[in-house]
């Protein structure tokens, strides 16, 4: 399912209808995995699509599809094919992913001292322990 927040966003800049750029560019990146994805592309380096899979084991195969494909649609990592009689694709960040990593790095910062003042133990952990991906 294609992210609301996103769609209704991008629905209001074409007609015109915009006046917050804060508004615009989190809806870059809403979407349950996507904050996820950017993170492990740009700490990690490319990955294919199965090895992002078993990154994030509660994901779907057609959420994460879709998550993707937004993604490269909004120009924030790229999707690059091997060649070959089976090629590979491997999922890279660009640039301008690259550029939103600050904003992301301070809302993982907050969020942190957040819990932390909660005194809450997440039930469950997304940071699990990464296989080293493979390199195209």
């Amino acid at each position: 399912m294609t992210d609301v927040v996103r769609k209704t966003v991008q629905e209001r800049l074409r007609q015109g209808d915009y006046s917050c750029a804060k508004e615009f560019t989190l809806a870059m990146f809403s979407g349950k995995w996507k904050t996820v994805i950017l993170c492990n592309l740009h700490y990690h380096g490319p990955y294919r699509f199965n090895e992002l899979m078993r990154l994030l084991p509660k994901v779907s195969h057609k959420v994460l599809t879709s998550q993707l494909r937004e993604l490269v649609e909004d120009q924030l990592i790229t999707r690059h094919t091997g060649a070959g009689s089976q090629p590979q694709v491997y999922y890279a960040l660009t640039a301008l992913g690259q550029s939103l990593m600050p904003i992301i790095d301070a809302m993982c910062a907050w969020g942190e001292h957040r819990i932390q003042h909660l005194a809450v133990t997440p039930q469950y952990n997304i940071r699990l322990p990464a296989e080293t991906p493979s390199q195209p």
